[in-house]
C-alpha cells in the first residue's frame, strides 16, 4: 500500500477518497448520459441530414452524406462531454472517465469527418488519436507536461525551433485546413451550380474563380496559424516569377487563356467545334486545356492558348442549328422535277432534320456524268454527328430512286476507233505476235 501511495505521489495523485469516488460515479453517470443522447441523435437526426446533405449538395458529398449518422452520433457526444468537462472543476479521478469518452468520441467524429472529405485514411487516424490524446490528458490536467515533453524534442535554427509539438502542430493544420478547402469547394460550387441566374459557362467560371480564392484564403490562414513569417517566402517568390517568365510561359499563358474563355463565352461546354483535324463537342474548359469529344469516343486536350490563337468553327457559338450540305446527281434523262422531289422527301423524313427551317434542294451544276443537286437540311444536335444524318437521307434517297427507276449516274467513258487496218494485216501481225 505504501508504494502504491508512493507510486501516486509521485504521478501527482492520491487513492480516491469517499467524496472523489461520488464524483467519479457521476462522471461517469453523465458520460452514460452524452453517450446516450449521441447514439439517440444519430439515429434520429443522422438519416435526415444524410438525405437533406444530398439534395442539397448532391454529387459533391457523395462521400460524406453517408457518414453523417455516424458523425451526428459521435458529434453530439463530443459536444456534450466538451460541455460536461468545462461545467465544473472535476478531480482527476472524476475527469479520467469524461476524458476517454470526450477523446475517444471527439478522435472518431474527426476521422468520419476526414474520410468523407476524402483525407487519406492514415492521416485521419494519426489527426484522430493526436485528437484523444490532447482532450484526455487535458480532462486529467496532464496537457502541459506533455506539450513541455515534445517542445524540448528540438533544435533551434536562427529565431523558430523546429520540435515534435510544431510537427504535429503543422501537420493537424494542414490536414484540417484541407478538409476545410474541400468542404467550402464542394458546397460553394454546388451552390453555384444551382443557381438558375448564371448560364453554364458563368457558372463554371463562378466555380474555378471560387476555388481559386478558398485555396489563397486557405493558404494565409495556414501561415497565420503557424506563426510563419511571410518574409521568409521573398527569395521563393523573387525565383518563382523567374521561372513563370522563362519555364512556365505556357502554362501561366494556358491558364489566362482558359479564364478567358470562360469570361467572353465563345466557347461553352456543350459547343461543337472544330479545331484544325479536331471535331467534336466542348466536354470540358479546364485550366490548361479544353477537352473535345469527337463522334469515335475519343477525347482531345486542346490547349487554351490554341483556341486563341488558331482558327475555330464554333457551329453553335449563336445558334444551335447547322445546316447540312449533301450532294447528289442524278442521270441527264431522268425526270428532273420527280427526282428533286424525291430528294426533298428523303430530307423531310429523315428524323433528324428540322421541319423548320425546312429542307431545300439546289441544282448546282450540269456535270460531265449527270446532273448536280445539292440537299440543304438542318439539323439541332450537332454534337450527335453530321455523317449519320447525310447517311440516313442517301439511303432513304436510294430507295426512293429505284422504285422511280430513277438512275443514279457514274462515270463512263466512250472509245471511238475512226479506221481499222486491213483484215490479213492484222493476221499477220497475230500470226507474228504468235510466232
Amino acid at each position: 500500500m505504501t508504494n502504491l501511495h508512493t507510486w501516486l505521489a509521485s504521478n501527482g495523485l492520491s487513492l480516491p477518497t469517499r467524496a472523489d469516488a461520488i464524483e467519479a460515479a457521476i462522471a461517469g453517470g453523465l458520460v452514460l448520459i452524452a453517450l446516450t443522447l449521441g447514439v439517440l441523435a444519430g439515429r434520429r437526426l443522422g438519416p435526415s441530414l444524410a438525405q437533406l446533405w444530398k439534395a442539397h449538395v448532391a454529387h459533391h458529398g457523395e462521400g460524406l452524406w453517408t457518414r453523417l449518422p455516424l458523425i451526428v452520433r459521435h458529434g453530439t457526444a463530443a459536444l456534450l462531454l466538451g460541455i460536461t468537462v468545462n461545467a465544473h472543476g472535476w478531480s482527476a479521478w472524476a475527469g479520467m472517465p469524461i476524458g476517454l469518452a470526450l477523446g475517444a468520441a471527439a478522435a472518431l467524429f474527426a476521422h468520419q469527418v476526414l474520410r468523407g472529405l476524402g483525407i487519406p485514411r492514415w492521416a485521419s487516424w494519426v489527426v484522430a488519436a493526436i485528437l484523444f490524446v490532447a482532450l484526455f490528458s487535458r480532462a486529467v490536467g496532464g496537457l502541459t507536461p506533455i506539450t513541455q515533453t515534445l517542445d524540448g524534442v528540438g533544435v533551434d535554427i536562427g529565431r523558430r525551433r523546429l520540435s515534435l509539438l510544431a510537427a504535429i502542430t503543422a501537420l493537424v493544420t494542414i490536414v484540417a485546413v484541407m478538409a476545410l478547402v474541400r468542404l467550402a469547394n464542394r458546397v460553394v460550387s454546388h451552390s453555384i451550380a444551382r443557381s438558375k441566374a448564371l448560364d453554364p459557362t458563368q457558372k463554371l467560371l463562378g466555380q474555378k474563380i471560387a476555388g481559386i480564392a478558398i485555396v489563397v484564403a486557405a493558404f494565409f490562414f495556414s501561415i497565420d496559424l503557424l506563426g510563419i513569417d511571410l518574409t521568409a517566402f521573398a527569395v521563393f517568390s523573387g525565383a518563382l516569377g523567374l521561372a513563370v517568365g522563362f519555364g512556365l510561359q505556357k502554362t501561366v499563358g494556358n491558364l489566362i487563356a482558359g479564364i478567358i474563355l470562360l469570361m467572353d463565352r465563345s466557347i461553352k461546354p456543350g459547343d461543337v467545334i472544330v479545331v484544325g483535324d479536331s471535331f467534336g463537342w466542348v466536354n470540358k474548359i479546364g485550366v490548361r486545356a479544353v477537352s473535345v469529344i469527337t463522334r469515335d469516343g475519343k477525347e482531345h486536350l486542346i490547349p487554351n492558348e490554341n483556341l486563341m490563337t488558331q482558327e475555330v468553327e464554333n457551329w453553335s457559338y449563336s445558334d444551335r442549328n447547322v445546316r447540312v450540305r449533301i450532294p447528289v446527281s442524278v442521270a441527264y434523262d431522268c425526270d428532273l422535277r420527280l427526282a428533286q422531289q424525291l430528294m426533298l422527301q428523303a430530307a423531310t423524313e429523315s428524323p433528324r432534320v428540322l421541319k423548320s427551317p425546312k429542307p431545300n434542294v439546289w441544282l448546282t451544276n450540269y456535270g460531265n456524268d449527270g446532273v448536280e443537286h445539292e440537299i440543304l437540311a438542318w439539323i439541332s444536335d450537332p454534337e450527335s454527328g453530321v455523317g449519320n444524318v447525310k447517311s440516313d437521307v442517301l439511303n432513304r434517297l436510294w430507295w426512293l430512286l429505284k422504285d422511280a427507276s430513277i438512275s443514279i449516274p457514274f462515270a463512263q467513258r466512250d472509245v471511238y476507233v475512226k479506221s481499222l487496218p486491213p483484215l490479213e494485216h492484222r493476221r499477220q501481225a497475230g500470226g507474228e505476235d504468235g510466232g
